[in-house]
């Protein structure tokens, strides 16, 4: 079923933008392109939580706090998954993991950093 391969993330200041990429590695086209693809996050002490997802159809969904400040996408050519990040404050800080769903499957990256502090 190959690997999620998570990049981009970081330490940004508070109010700035970050995109983190997700490349399903080893994944066949008509695997990834009808998969739902993901993000989630866990900040430290706290369960991981939904930040954004979208299906095969490109249909979209956001947690409540993340609405209007990030931008899912997905580039079924290049089997990657998009997420654009905008206004980050302190509370976004977390281990951002990318994830594959697919008939009742899940599959999960290995979590990228993103640190927002001034």
């Amino acid at each position: 079923q190959g690997q999620l391969v998570e990049s981009g993330g970081g330490l940004v200041q508070p109010g700035g933008s970050l995109r983190l990429s997700c490349r399903a590695s080893g994944t066949i086209t008509s695997v990834f392109n009808p998969s739902t693809m993901g993000w989630y996050r866990q900040a430290p002490g706290k369960e991981r939580e939904l930040v954004a997802t979208i299906t095969g159809r490109t249909t979209t969904n956001y947690a409540d706090s993340v609405k209007g400040r990030f931008t899912i996408s997905r580039d079924n050519s290049r089997k990657t998954v998009y997420l654009q990040m905008a206004g980050l404050a302190p509370e976004d800080t977390a281990i951002y993991y990318c994830n594959r769903k697919l008939d009742g499957r899940n599959y999960w990256g290995q979590g990228t950093q993103v640190t927002v502090s001034s």
